[in-house]
């Protein structure tokens, strides 16, 4: 089973009224929460271990778990409010203004959740809920805890918005980088971290093999419509875009990991020593197949990932 651990929100995406005036409509989403509905649709084994609110607006959340089939074993309930996110559409490229003081997500501490089973292989990491306390540290403790024995993955997925401290934040991030056996990132997320890094695939390589060195089994870079790069100690891969009829980019990097995720999943490979000797046929497969689900996902509006059939 893959641990998908971190932020459940709502996303208000602009839409229109009837009489054509400018309004907001609440979709689920969360890059944690969509990277987990994304794996469920696509057939593996998953659960979700974040904090939800019993309001109605995390009773939206808890059905659009169990509706992508993903175990809720892990959820942390609590009387606390569901974090909001109002999106703003740019050239279909999603901005994102945060509500999340003393939410569900937010406030969370180790003591709120269960044993993980013992059929977890995997846990994987990232996005804002690695910014604010508590429940920053209680991801990172949850990671370190785990790391000798299970994959851990990590999508930085920066929110810039949200970050007061950024000294202390790149600490964090830092450190989980550290532990991750897997890292996906994108071209834009590597400049927010490394603002002196040059825009050019031999600066985005020098990263890679730094991380590479550092621990990690495997490096994918996602750069949108212009690709994705992977590395491991021993291959290189380019996977070019699918060619989609574009509407938006919500949820694409997350379908991306998800891709990742089943794949390796699917493949038996979610082992920190298979992972470390995977072949160059199974990463190309792999990272082929990340992108024709995100592909499906930029087609249509909003943070919705395909289902296996699809593929």
């Amino acid at each position: 089973m893959i641990i998908c651990c971190g932020e459940a929100l709502i996303d208000f995406l602009p839409a229109k009224t009837l009489d054509g005036a400018s309004a907001f409509q609440p979709h689920t989403g969360g890059s944690i929460y969509n990277v987990a509905i994304a794996i469920g649709r696509l057939g593996r084994n998953v659960g979700y271990l974040g904090g939800i609110s019993k309001d109605f607006f995390g009773q939206m959340l808890l059905d659009g778990l169990k509706s992508s089939n993903v175990d809720l074993g892990l959820v942390a309930v609590s009387e606390r409010p569901t974090t909001l996110a109002f999106v703003k559409l740019i050239n279909g490229q999603a901005q994102y203004a945060f509500v999340d003081e003393g939410s569900a997500g937010r406030m969370i501490v180790p003591e709120q959740f269960a044993d993980l089973p013992k059929t977890v292989t995997a846990m994987h990491f990232g996005s804002f809920s690695l910014i604010n306390d508590p429940g920053a540290s209680t991801y990172e403790k949850l990671a370190k805890n785990n790391s000798e024995n299970l994959v851990i993955s990590i999508d930085p997925n920066i929110r810039p918005t949200l970050v007061k401290d950024r000294a202390s934040y790149l600490q964090r991030l830092e450190r989980m980088i550290a532990l991750a056996d897997i890292i996906k990132i994108s071209d834009e997320d590597l400049r927010w971290i490394y603002p002196d890094a040059n825009e050019n695939l031999s600066s985005e390589e020098l990263v890679a093999k730094k991380w590479i060195e550092q621990g990690a089994k495997l490096v994918v870079i996602t750069r949108g419509k212009d690709g994705a790069s992977a590395w491991t100690s021993r291959h290189k891969v380019f996977q070019p875009a699918i060619e989609a009829k574009f509407c938006d980019s919500v949820g694409a990097g997350d379908t991306f990991s998800a891709g990742i995720l089943a794949s390796l999943d699917a493949g038996q490979l979610l082992n920190k020593s298979k992972l470390a000797d995977i072949s160059l046929k199974d990463l190309e497969y792999s990272m082929n197949y990340a992108a024709k689900a995100a592909a499906i996902t930029v087609s249509r509006a909003g943070a919705n990932p395909p289902w296996e059939k699809e593929l």
